[in-house]
Protein backbone atom coordinates (compact mmCIF):
# COMPACT_ATOMS: atom_id res chain seq x y z
CA UNK A 1 0.00 0.00 0.00
CA UNK A 2 1.05 3.61 -0.50
CA UNK A 3 3.23 5.55 1.91
CA UNK A 4 1.41 8.11 4.03
CA UNK A 5 2.88 11.51 4.74
CA UNK A 6 1.69 14.79 6.21
CA UNK A 7 -0.01 17.00 5.34
CA UNK A 8 -3.42 16.08 3.98
CA UNK A 9 -5.68 18.93 2.91
CA UNK A 10 -8.68 17.43 1.17
CA UNK A 11 -11.64 17.97 3.48
CA UNK A 12 -15.21 17.47 2.22
CA UNK A 13 -17.36 20.38 3.34
CA UNK A 14 -21.10 20.93 3.17
CA UNK A 15 -24.09 22.35 5.01
CA UNK A 16 -26.78 19.75 4.39
CA UNK A 17 -25.15 16.40 5.07
CA UNK A 18 -21.83 14.59 5.19
CA UNK A 19 -20.71 10.96 5.06
CA UNK A 20 -17.36 9.24 5.44
CA UNK A 21 -16.84 5.52 4.86
CA UNK A 22 -14.01 3.15 3.95
CA UNK A 23 -15.44 2.31 0.49
CA UNK A 24 -16.50 4.76 -2.20
CA UNK A 25 -19.63 2.77 -3.13
CA UNK A 26 -20.79 2.96 0.48
CA UNK A 27 -20.17 6.72 0.63
CA UNK A 28 -22.16 7.26 -2.56
CA UNK A 29 -24.97 5.07 -1.20
CA UNK A 30 -25.12 7.01 2.07
CA UNK A 31 -25.23 10.38 0.31
CA UNK A 32 -27.99 9.12 -1.99
CA UNK A 33 -30.06 8.01 1.02
CA UNK A 34 -29.69 11.47 2.58
CA UNK A 35 -30.75 13.18 -0.62
CA UNK A 36 -33.82 10.90 -0.82
CA UNK A 37 -35.02 12.03 2.59
CA UNK A 38 -33.38 9.46 4.83
CA UNK A 39 -31.61 10.50 8.00
CA UNK A 40 -28.18 9.70 9.44
CA UNK A 41 -29.16 6.26 10.75
CA UNK A 42 -30.80 5.31 7.45
CA UNK A 43 -27.70 6.34 5.52
CA UNK A 44 -25.38 4.50 7.93
CA UNK A 45 -27.33 1.24 7.71
CA UNK A 46 -27.57 1.38 3.91
CA UNK A 47 -23.86 2.18 3.58
CA UNK A 48 -22.83 -0.60 5.93
CA UNK A 49 -25.01 -3.13 4.14
CA UNK A 50 -23.20 -2.21 0.92
CA UNK A 51 -19.86 -2.62 2.67
CA UNK A 52 -20.89 -6.10 3.80
CA UNK A 53 -21.06 -6.95 0.09
CA UNK A 54 -18.17 -4.95 -1.38
CA UNK A 55 -15.72 -5.19 1.57
CA UNK A 56 -16.32 -8.80 2.66
CA UNK A 57 -12.93 -9.14 4.30
CA UNK A 58 -13.70 -6.33 6.71
CA UNK A 59 -17.35 -6.68 7.61
CA UNK A 60 -20.52 -8.67 7.10
CA UNK A 61 -23.95 -9.56 8.38
CA UNK A 62 -22.27 -12.50 10.11
CA UNK A 63 -20.58 -10.01 12.45
CA UNK A 64 -21.33 -7.42 15.13
CA UNK A 65 -22.23 -3.74 15.31
CA UNK A 66 -21.89 -0.85 17.80
CA UNK A 67 -23.38 2.64 17.42
CA UNK A 68 -23.31 6.05 19.09
CA UNK A 69 -26.18 8.29 18.01
CA UNK A 70 -26.79 11.94 18.86
CA UNK A 71 -30.23 13.23 17.83
CA UNK A 72 -30.41 16.69 16.30
CA UNK A 73 -30.19 19.41 18.90
CA UNK A 74 -28.43 17.25 21.50
CA UNK A 75 -27.01 19.35 24.34
CA UNK A 76 -26.02 17.31 27.38
CA UNK A 77 -25.93 20.48 29.53
CA UNK A 78 -29.70 20.75 29.10
CA UNK A 79 -30.66 17.11 29.54
CA UNK A 80 -29.83 16.00 26.01
CA UNK A 81 -28.56 12.47 25.51
CA UNK A 82 -26.26 10.53 23.21
CA UNK A 83 -27.52 6.95 22.75
CA UNK A 84 -25.29 3.89 22.68
CA UNK A 85 -26.19 0.57 21.06
CA UNK A 86 -24.28 -2.63 21.83
CA UNK A 87 -24.85 -5.16 19.07
CA UNK A 88 -22.24 -7.72 20.08
CA UNK A 89 -23.08 -11.40 19.87
CA UNK A 90 -22.99 -13.94 22.67
CA UNK A 91 -21.21 -17.26 22.94
CA UNK A 92 -23.45 -20.22 22.14
CA UNK A 93 -25.33 -21.68 25.09
CA UNK A 94 -23.43 -24.94 24.83
CA UNK A 95 -19.90 -23.51 24.88
CA UNK A 96 -17.92 -23.77 28.12
CA UNK A 97 -14.26 -23.54 29.09
CA UNK A 98 -14.47 -27.09 30.42
CA UNK A 99 -15.65 -28.37 27.04
CA UNK A 100 -12.76 -26.64 25.27
CA UNK A 101 -10.15 -27.80 27.77
CA UNK A 102 -11.38 -31.39 27.46
CA UNK A 103 -10.78 -31.03 23.71
CA UNK A 104 -7.25 -29.78 24.41
CA UNK A 105 -8.11 -26.20 23.37
CA UNK A 106 -6.35 -23.55 25.49
CA UNK A 107 -6.81 -20.73 22.98
CA UNK A 108 -9.79 -20.65 20.62
CA UNK A 109 -8.45 -21.07 17.04
CA UNK A 110 -9.26 -18.35 14.52
CA UNK A 111 -11.08 -20.66 12.10
CA UNK A 112 -12.77 -22.92 14.64
CA UNK A 113 -16.57 -23.10 14.93
CA UNK A 114 -16.00 -22.31 18.62
CA UNK A 115 -14.77 -18.87 17.54
CA UNK A 116 -18.17 -18.07 15.99
CA UNK A 117 -20.29 -15.99 18.37
CA UNK A 118 -23.90 -15.32 17.39
CA UNK A 119 -23.93 -12.47 14.81
CA UNK A 120 -25.30 -9.27 16.34
CA UNK A 121 -25.27 -6.82 13.43
CA UNK A 122 -28.67 -7.47 11.85
CA UNK A 123 -30.55 -7.19 15.13
CA UNK A 124 -28.65 -3.98 15.93
CA UNK A 125 -29.54 -2.49 12.54
CA UNK A 126 -33.18 -3.39 13.13
CA UNK A 127 -33.27 -1.77 16.58
CA UNK A 128 -31.53 1.38 15.33
CA UNK A 129 -33.86 1.63 12.36
CA UNK A 130 -37.03 1.15 14.41
CA UNK A 131 -36.05 3.73 17.03
CA UNK A 132 -34.46 6.47 14.94
CA UNK A 133 -34.84 5.71 11.23
CA UNK A 134 -37.19 7.34 8.73
CA UNK A 135 -37.08 4.81 5.87
CA UNK A 136 -38.00 1.10 6.15
CA UNK A 137 -35.14 -1.35 6.61
CA UNK A 138 -36.10 -3.25 3.47
CA UNK A 139 -35.61 -0.13 1.36
CA UNK A 140 -32.20 0.53 2.91
CA UNK A 141 -30.96 -2.92 1.90
CA UNK A 142 -31.78 -2.55 -1.80
CA UNK A 143 -28.37 -1.10 -2.86
CA UNK A 144 -26.57 -4.01 -1.16
CA UNK A 145 -28.88 -6.49 -2.88
CA UNK A 146 -28.19 -4.86 -6.24
CA UNK A 147 -24.40 -5.00 -5.81
CA UNK A 148 -24.54 -8.63 -4.68
CA UNK A 149 -26.72 -9.70 -7.62
CA UNK A 150 -25.34 -7.51 -10.41
CA UNK A 151 -21.74 -7.40 -9.23
CA UNK A 152 -19.31 -4.72 -8.11
CA UNK A 153 -15.81 -3.70 -9.17
CA UNK A 154 -12.93 -4.78 -6.92
CA UNK A 155 -11.04 -1.80 -5.50
CA UNK A 156 -7.37 -1.58 -4.51
CA UNK A 157 -7.39 -2.30 -0.78
CA UNK A 158 -10.16 -4.90 -1.13
CA UNK A 159 -8.12 -6.71 -3.80
CA UNK A 160 -5.03 -6.62 -1.60
CA UNK A 161 -6.85 -8.05 1.42
CA UNK A 162 -8.64 -10.70 -0.66
CA UNK A 163 -5.36 -11.88 -2.18
CA UNK A 164 -3.64 -12.02 1.20
CA UNK A 165 -6.38 -14.34 2.49
CA UNK A 166 -6.75 -16.67 -0.48
CA UNK A 167 -5.43 -19.71 1.40
CA UNK A 168 -7.69 -19.01 4.38
CA UNK A 169 -10.75 -18.79 2.11
CA UNK A 170 -9.78 -22.02 0.34
CA UNK A 171 -9.92 -24.16 3.49
CA UNK A 172 -13.71 -24.44 3.72
CA UNK A 173 -15.48 -25.83 0.60
CA UNK A 174 -18.52 -23.56 0.97
CA UNK A 175 -16.36 -20.46 1.40
CA UNK A 176 -14.09 -21.39 -1.49
CA UNK A 177 -17.07 -21.91 -3.80
CA UNK A 178 -18.78 -18.64 -2.91
CA UNK A 179 -15.89 -16.26 -2.25
CA UNK A 180 -13.17 -17.33 -4.68
CA UNK A 181 -13.66 -17.03 -8.43
CA UNK A 182 -12.30 -20.24 -9.92
CA UNK A 183 -10.31 -20.86 -6.76
CA UNK A 184 -8.59 -17.47 -6.88
CA UNK A 185 -9.18 -14.13 -5.21
CA UNK A 186 -10.69 -11.59 -7.62
CA UNK A 187 -8.25 -9.07 -9.04
CA UNK A 188 -8.27 -5.29 -8.98
CA UNK A 189 -10.85 -3.97 -11.45
CA UNK A 190 -12.66 -7.28 -11.92
CA UNK A 191 -16.39 -7.63 -11.20
CA UNK A 192 -17.54 -10.00 -8.45
CA UNK A 193 -21.07 -11.31 -7.82
CA UNK A 194 -22.48 -13.11 -4.78
CA UNK A 195 -26.05 -14.33 -5.51
CA UNK A 196 -26.39 -16.41 -2.31
CA UNK A 197 -25.56 -13.33 -0.26
CA UNK A 198 -28.26 -11.40 -2.12
CA UNK A 199 -30.89 -14.03 -1.17
CA UNK A 200 -30.13 -13.53 2.52
CA UNK A 201 -30.39 -9.75 2.19
CA UNK A 202 -33.72 -10.19 0.41
CA UNK A 203 -34.96 -12.37 3.28
CA UNK A 204 -34.01 -9.68 5.80
CA UNK A 205 -35.58 -6.98 3.63
CA UNK A 206 -38.85 -8.92 3.55
CA UNK A 207 -39.01 -10.19 7.15
CA UNK A 208 -36.78 -7.88 9.17
CA UNK A 209 -34.40 -9.30 11.76
CA UNK A 210 -36.39 -12.55 11.88
CA UNK A 211 -35.38 -13.18 8.29
CA UNK A 212 -31.86 -13.73 9.59
CA UNK A 213 -32.34 -15.17 13.08
CA UNK A 214 -35.15 -17.64 12.30
CA UNK A 215 -36.20 -19.62 9.25
CA UNK A 216 -33.99 -21.11 6.58
CA UNK A 217 -31.05 -18.71 7.07
CA UNK A 218 -30.57 -19.53 10.76
CA UNK A 219 -31.31 -23.20 10.12
CA UNK A 220 -28.62 -23.42 7.44
CA UNK A 221 -26.00 -21.66 9.58
CA UNK A 222 -26.72 -23.69 12.73
CA UNK A 223 -26.83 -26.99 10.86
CA UNK A 224 -23.51 -26.22 9.21
CA UNK A 225 -21.80 -25.16 12.46
CA UNK A 226 -23.10 -28.23 14.30
CA UNK A 227 -21.74 -30.40 11.51
CA UNK A 228 -18.20 -29.13 12.08
CA UNK A 229 -18.31 -29.33 15.87
CA UNK A 230 -20.03 -26.12 16.96
CA UNK A 231 -22.47 -26.03 19.89
CA UNK A 232 -24.77 -23.38 18.39
CA UNK A 233 -28.56 -23.73 18.52
CA UNK A 234 -31.56 -22.17 16.82
CA UNK A 235 -32.51 -20.74 20.22
CA UNK A 236 -29.13 -18.95 20.39
CA UNK A 237 -29.98 -17.21 17.12
CA UNK A 238 -33.64 -16.50 17.89
CA UNK A 239 -32.79 -14.87 21.24
CA UNK A 240 -29.84 -12.75 20.08
CA UNK A 241 -30.59 -9.13 20.99
CA UNK A 242 -28.75 -5.82 20.82
CA UNK A 243 -29.32 -3.46 23.74
CA UNK A 244 -29.17 0.25 24.46
CA UNK A 245 -26.48 1.56 26.80
CA UNK A 246 -25.44 4.88 28.31
CA UNK A 247 -22.07 5.98 26.96
CA UNK A 248 -19.09 6.38 29.27
CA UNK A 249 -16.95 9.51 29.01
CA UNK A 250 -13.82 11.40 29.94
CA UNK A 251 -12.59 14.93 29.31
CA UNK A 252 -9.48 15.68 27.25
CA UNK A 253 -8.55 19.38 27.31
CA UNK A 254 -11.81 21.15 26.39
CA UNK A 255 -13.42 18.09 24.74
CA UNK A 256 -15.63 15.36 26.23
CA UNK A 257 -15.14 11.97 24.56
CA UNK A 258 -17.90 9.33 24.58
CA UNK A 259 -17.51 5.57 24.15
CA UNK A 260 -19.62 2.41 24.50
CA UNK A 261 -19.01 0.80 27.93
CA UNK A 262 -17.54 -2.72 28.33
CA UNK A 263 -17.61 -5.41 27.01
CA UNK A 264 -16.08 -3.07 24.41
CA UNK A 265 -12.62 -1.53 24.78
CA UNK A 266 -13.76 2.08 24.31
CA UNK A 267 -12.88 2.48 27.98
CA UNK A 268 -9.23 1.89 27.02
CA UNK A 269 -9.36 4.88 24.66
CA UNK A 270 -10.57 6.95 27.59
CA UNK A 271 -7.82 5.57 29.82
CA UNK A 272 -5.19 6.37 27.20
CA UNK A 273 -6.48 9.93 26.88
CA UNK A 274 -6.44 10.31 30.67
CA UNK A 275 -2.79 9.25 30.66
CA UNK A 276 -1.87 11.47 27.71
CA UNK A 277 -3.72 14.42 29.24
CA UNK A 278 -0.94 14.82 31.79
CA UNK A 279 1.62 15.64 29.07
CA UNK A 280 1.87 18.84 27.04
CA UNK A 281 1.94 17.09 23.68
CA UNK A 282 1.63 20.35 21.76
CA UNK A 283 5.27 21.22 22.40
CA UNK A 284 6.46 18.15 20.50
CA UNK A 285 6.74 17.30 16.80
CA UNK A 286 3.48 15.41 15.98
CA UNK A 287 5.50 12.75 14.14
CA UNK A 288 8.60 13.01 16.32
CA UNK A 289 10.33 10.79 18.85
CA UNK A 290 8.81 12.28 22.00
CA UNK A 291 5.20 12.11 20.82
CA UNK A 292 5.49 8.51 19.61
CA UNK A 293 7.36 7.42 22.74
CA UNK A 294 4.72 8.83 25.08
CA UNK A 295 1.91 7.33 23.00
CA UNK A 296 3.63 3.93 22.89
CA UNK A 297 4.17 3.83 26.65
CA UNK A 298 0.57 4.87 27.31
CA UNK A 299 -0.52 2.09 24.93
CA UNK A 300 1.47 -0.55 26.77
CA UNK A 301 0.07 0.45 30.15
CA UNK A 302 -3.53 0.84 28.98
CA UNK A 303 -3.50 -2.52 27.19
CA UNK A 304 -2.18 -4.22 30.31
CA UNK A 305 -5.30 -2.88 32.06
CA UNK A 306 -7.45 -4.02 29.13
CA UNK A 307 -6.31 -7.62 29.47
CA UNK A 308 -6.88 -7.65 33.21
CA UNK A 309 -10.21 -5.88 33.49
CA UNK A 310 -12.32 -5.64 30.30
CA UNK A 311 -15.04 -8.26 29.89
CA UNK A 312 -18.82 -8.69 29.87
CA UNK A 313 -20.04 -6.89 33.04
CA UNK A 314 -23.07 -9.19 33.21
CA UNK A 315 -20.68 -12.00 34.21
CA UNK A 316 -18.30 -10.22 36.58
CA UNK A 317 -17.22 -6.97 38.15
CA UNK A 318 -15.61 -4.74 35.53
CA UNK A 319 -14.07 -1.81 37.49
CA UNK A 320 -15.29 0.98 35.21
CA UNK A 321 -14.90 3.76 37.78
CA UNK A 322 -11.35 2.69 38.58
CA UNK A 323 -10.36 2.60 34.92
CA UNK A 324 -11.80 6.08 34.36
CA UNK A 325 -10.43 7.63 37.53
CA UNK A 326 -7.80 10.38 37.57
CA UNK A 327 -5.96 8.47 40.29
CA UNK A 328 -5.50 5.38 38.10
CA UNK A 329 -4.31 7.49 35.15
CA UNK A 330 -1.88 9.32 37.45
CA UNK A 331 -0.53 6.00 38.73
CA UNK A 332 0.10 4.68 35.22
CA UNK A 333 1.50 7.97 33.92
CA UNK A 334 3.99 7.98 36.77
CA UNK A 335 5.56 4.85 35.30
CA UNK A 336 6.43 6.60 32.03
CA UNK A 337 10.05 7.76 31.73
CA UNK A 338 10.59 10.31 28.94
CA UNK A 339 14.22 9.17 28.64
CA UNK A 340 13.73 5.43 28.15
CA UNK A 341 11.15 2.77 27.32
CA UNK A 342 9.76 0.50 30.02
CA UNK A 343 11.54 -2.84 30.10
CA UNK A 344 8.43 -4.88 30.92
CA UNK A 345 5.12 -3.16 31.70
CA UNK A 346 3.31 -6.47 31.97
CA UNK A 347 1.44 -8.77 29.59
CA UNK A 348 -0.47 -7.35 26.66
CA UNK A 349 -2.59 -9.35 24.32
CA UNK A 350 -3.63 -9.43 20.70
CA UNK A 351 -2.02 -9.04 17.34
CA UNK A 352 -2.12 -5.94 15.21
CA UNK A 353 -3.95 -7.03 12.09
CA UNK A 354 -7.74 -7.12 12.27
CA UNK A 355 -10.49 -5.93 9.96
CA UNK A 356 -13.55 -3.78 10.53
CA UNK A 357 -15.45 -0.97 8.81
CA UNK A 358 -16.15 2.31 10.54
CA UNK A 359 -18.40 4.98 9.03
CA UNK A 360 -20.03 8.18 10.15
CA UNK A 361 -22.95 10.26 8.87
CA UNK A 362 -24.36 13.64 9.87
CA UNK A 363 -27.59 14.73 8.20
CA UNK A 364 -29.20 18.07 7.42
CA UNK A 365 -31.20 18.12 10.64
CA UNK A 366 -28.05 17.62 12.68
CA UNK A 367 -28.47 13.95 13.65
CA UNK A 368 -25.02 12.37 14.06
CA UNK A 369 -24.32 8.65 13.76
CA UNK A 370 -21.00 6.99 14.67
CA UNK A 371 -21.25 3.41 13.39
CA UNK A 372 -18.95 0.38 13.31
CA UNK A 373 -19.42 -3.16 11.98
CA UNK A 374 -16.98 -6.05 11.99
CA UNK A 375 -16.15 -9.71 11.38
CA UNK A 376 -13.05 -9.33 13.63
CA UNK A 377 -10.17 -10.98 11.69
CA UNK A 378 -10.03 -10.71 7.87
CA UNK A 379 -13.04 -12.65 6.56
CA UNK A 380 -13.85 -13.59 10.15
CA UNK A 381 -13.60 -17.32 10.72
CA UNK A 382 -13.76 -17.89 6.92
CA UNK A 383 -16.60 -20.30 7.69
CA UNK A 384 -19.70 -20.08 5.51
CA UNK A 385 -22.85 -22.22 5.47
CA UNK A 386 -23.78 -23.86 2.14
CA UNK A 387 -26.88 -21.81 1.24
CA UNK A 388 -26.19 -18.35 2.63
CA UNK A 389 -22.86 -16.88 1.53
CA UNK A 390 -22.66 -15.33 5.03
CA UNK A 391 -19.12 -15.24 6.38
CA UNK A 392 -19.24 -15.79 10.13
CA UNK A 393 -17.23 -13.74 12.59
CA UNK A 394 -14.55 -15.20 14.87
CA UNK A 395 -15.20 -12.80 17.73
CA UNK A 396 -15.04 -15.71 20.18
CA UNK A 397 -11.25 -15.52 19.87
CA UNK A 398 -11.58 -12.53 22.19
CA UNK A 399 -12.37 -14.91 25.07
CA UNK A 400 -9.84 -16.49 27.39
CA UNK A 401 -10.01 -20.25 28.02
CA UNK A 402 -8.87 -19.74 31.58
CA UNK A 403 -11.34 -20.56 34.37
CA UNK A 404 -11.47 -17.74 36.90
CA UNK A 405 -10.40 -15.06 34.42
CA UNK A 406 -12.90 -12.21 34.11
CA UNK A 407 -13.02 -12.75 30.33
CA UNK A 408 -13.18 -16.56 30.38
CA UNK A 409 -15.64 -18.07 27.91
CA UNK A 410 -19.07 -18.97 29.31
CA UNK A 411 -22.47 -19.78 27.78
CA UNK A 412 -24.27 -16.66 26.48
CA UNK A 413 -21.36 -14.38 27.47
CA UNK A 414 -20.11 -11.55 25.27
CA UNK A 415 -16.34 -11.50 24.65
CA UNK A 416 -13.96 -8.59 25.06
CA UNK A 417 -14.79 -6.55 21.97
CA UNK A 418 -12.46 -4.34 19.95
CA UNK A 419 -14.92 -2.34 17.80
CA UNK A 420 -15.56 1.10 19.25
CA UNK A 421 -17.41 4.06 17.70
CA UNK A 422 -16.52 7.41 19.25
CA UNK A 423 -18.03 10.86 19.55
CA UNK A 424 -16.58 14.06 21.03
CA UNK A 425 -18.60 16.95 22.47
CA UNK A 426 -17.75 20.60 23.02
CA UNK A 427 -19.91 22.58 25.42
CA UNK A 428 -22.31 19.62 25.59
CA UNK A 429 -22.92 19.49 21.82
CA UNK A 430 -21.62 16.98 19.26
CA UNK A 431 -18.37 18.30 17.75
CA UNK A 432 -16.69 15.25 16.21
CA UNK A 433 -18.16 11.91 15.13
CA UNK A 434 -15.19 9.63 14.48
CA UNK A 435 -13.61 6.22 14.66
CA UNK A 436 -10.49 4.34 13.66
CA UNK A 437 -10.94 0.70 12.66
CA UNK A 438 -8.23 -1.91 13.05
CA UNK A 439 -8.96 -4.48 15.78
CA UNK A 440 -6.90 -4.00 18.91
CA UNK A 441 -5.34 -0.85 17.45
CA UNK A 442 -8.56 1.16 17.76
CA UNK A 443 -7.95 2.86 21.14
CA UNK A 444 -4.51 3.93 19.88
CA UNK A 445 -5.91 5.15 16.57
CA UNK A 446 -8.71 7.12 18.20
CA UNK A 447 -6.31 8.72 20.68
CA UNK A 448 -3.90 9.55 17.87
CA UNK A 449 -6.54 11.20 15.69
CA UNK A 450 -8.11 13.16 18.54
CA UNK A 451 -4.79 14.47 19.89
CA UNK A 452 -3.76 15.37 16.33
CA UNK A 453 -6.75 17.72 16.23
CA UNK A 454 -6.82 18.98 19.80
CA UNK A 455 -3.09 19.31 20.52
CA UNK A 456 -1.63 19.85 17.06
CA UNK A 457 -4.42 21.79 15.37
CA UNK A 458 -4.81 19.44 12.40
CA UNK A 459 -7.97 19.41 10.31
CA UNK A 460 -9.92 16.15 10.10
CA UNK A 461 -8.10 14.90 7.00
CA UNK A 462 -4.63 15.77 8.30
CA UNK A 463 -5.44 14.06 11.60
CA UNK A 464 -6.47 10.88 9.78
CA UNK A 465 -3.56 10.92 7.30
CA UNK A 466 -0.91 11.41 9.98
CA UNK A 467 1.53 8.49 10.25
CA UNK A 468 0.69 5.92 12.93
CA UNK A 469 2.39 3.29 15.05
CA UNK A 470 1.22 0.54 17.37
CA UNK A 471 3.29 -0.89 20.22
CA UNK A 472 2.05 -4.47 20.19
CA UNK A 473 3.58 -7.84 20.94
CA UNK A 474 6.62 -6.14 22.45
CA UNK A 475 7.49 -4.22 19.28
CA UNK A 476 6.93 -0.69 18.01
CA UNK A 477 5.24 -1.38 14.67
CA UNK A 478 5.76 1.75 12.57
CA UNK A 479 4.03 2.76 9.36
CA UNK A 480 6.31 3.72 6.51
CA UNK A 481 5.40 7.38 6.85
CA UNK A 482 7.50 7.71 10.03
CA UNK A 483 10.93 9.19 9.32
CA UNK A 484 14.07 7.10 9.66
CA UNK A 485 15.63 9.51 12.18
CA UNK A 486 12.53 9.16 14.36
CA UNK A 487 12.77 5.37 14.31
CA UNK A 488 16.45 5.58 15.28
CA UNK A 489 15.58 7.93 18.12
CA UNK A 490 12.91 5.53 19.40
CA UNK A 491 15.31 2.61 19.16
CA UNK A 492 17.80 4.61 21.25
CA UNK A 493 15.13 4.90 23.95
CA UNK A 494 14.81 1.10 24.03
CA UNK A 495 11.94 0.41 21.65
CA UNK A 496 12.29 -2.61 19.39
CA UNK A 497 11.32 -1.30 15.95
CA UNK A 498 9.39 -3.25 13.35
CA UNK A 499 8.04 -1.86 10.09
CA UNK A 500 4.33 -2.58 9.81
CA UNK A 501 3.45 -4.91 6.96
CA UNK A 502 0.17 -3.09 6.34
CA UNK A 503 -1.16 0.36 7.37
CA UNK A 504 -2.67 0.56 10.84
CA UNK A 505 -6.44 0.61 10.55
CA UNK A 506 -8.42 3.24 8.73
CA UNK A 507 -10.40 6.17 10.03
CA UNK A 508 -13.30 8.45 9.23
CA UNK A 509 -14.45 11.64 10.92
CA UNK A 510 -16.99 14.43 10.58
CA UNK A 511 -16.45 17.70 12.42
CA UNK A 512 -19.64 19.60 13.20
CA UNK A 513 -18.95 23.34 13.06
CA UNK A 514 -22.03 24.63 14.82
CA UNK A 515 -20.98 28.28 14.70
CA UNK A 516 -20.87 28.35 10.90
CA UNK A 517 -23.38 25.58 10.18
CA UNK A 518 -20.74 23.64 8.22
CA UNK A 519 -19.79 19.96 8.23
CA UNK A 520 -16.17 18.97 7.59
CA UNK A 521 -15.51 15.32 6.72
CA UNK A 522 -12.36 13.26 6.17
CA UNK A 523 -11.70 9.65 5.14
CA UNK A 524 -8.59 7.50 5.35
CA UNK A 525 -6.38 6.92 2.28
CA UNK A 526 -5.38 3.60 3.86
CA UNK A 527 -8.72 2.25 2.62
CA UNK A 528 -10.84 2.58 -0.54
CA UNK A 529 -13.32 5.11 0.80
CA UNK A 530 -13.98 8.81 0.63
CA UNK A 531 -15.71 11.64 2.42
CA UNK A 532 -18.62 13.36 0.68
CA UNK A 533 -20.70 16.39 1.66
CA UNK A 534 -23.28 18.64 0.04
Amino acid sequence: MRDLQLPGRSVAMGRHGAVATSHSLASITALDILKRGGNATDAAIAACAVQCVVEPGSTGIGGDNFVLYAPAGTDTRNGGKVYGLNGSGRAPGGLTADLLLRQGIKDIPLTSPHAVTIPGAVDAWSKLNKRFGKLPLGELLQPAIRFAEEGFPITERVATDWGRNEAKLSADPNTARMWLAGGKAPKLGSVFRQPEHAKVFREIAAKGRDGFYTGWVAEDIVSYLNGIGGTHSLEDFATQEAFWVDPIATRYRDVEILEIPPNGVGIITLLMLNILGGFDLSKYDPTGVERFHIEAEATRLAFQARDLYVADPAFGDVPVQKLLSAEFADELRGRIDLKKAMVNPGPVGGQAYRDTVYLTVVDEEGNACSFINSLFWPYGSALCSPKTGVLLQNRGCGFKVQPGHLNCVEPHKRPLHTIIPAMALKDGKPWLSFGVMGGGFQPVGQSHVLTNMVDFGMNVQEAIDCARAFHVGGKFEAERGIREDVLKGLAALGHEIKLAEMPHGGGQAILIDGANGVLQAGSDPRKDGCALAY
